[in-house]
């Protein structure tokens, strides 16, 4: 499947950092994804406005792709795939 066809229903692992201040939101991310296979895909939910910049950095500099995000009341989504 390439990111074109993905859809934001389509997650393996879903982990929820809503409540952590940075950079923890990003360390569990990192921990989760160390875990997960290359390809698959880690929904995030956080809700710390700098896990922003964070994670697309994060994605950038490991080689990820962030494949979408969105903020809905305060609460900060994330899919990733590994690469």
């Amino acid at each position: 499947m390439t990111d074109l066809q993905w859809h934001i229903d389509e997650f393996d692992v879903q982990l929820n950092a809503t409540g952590m201040s940075c950079p923890l939101p990003l360390l569990k991310a990192k921990l989760e994804l160390n875990r997960m296979q290359s390809g698959a895909v880690l929904r995030v939910e956080a809700t710390d406005a700098g896990s922003q910049r964070d994670f697309r950095a994060f994605a950038r500099l490991a080689g990820h792709t962030l494949l979408h995000e969105e903020v809905e009341g305060g609460v900060y989504r994330y899919w990733l795939r590994k690469g």
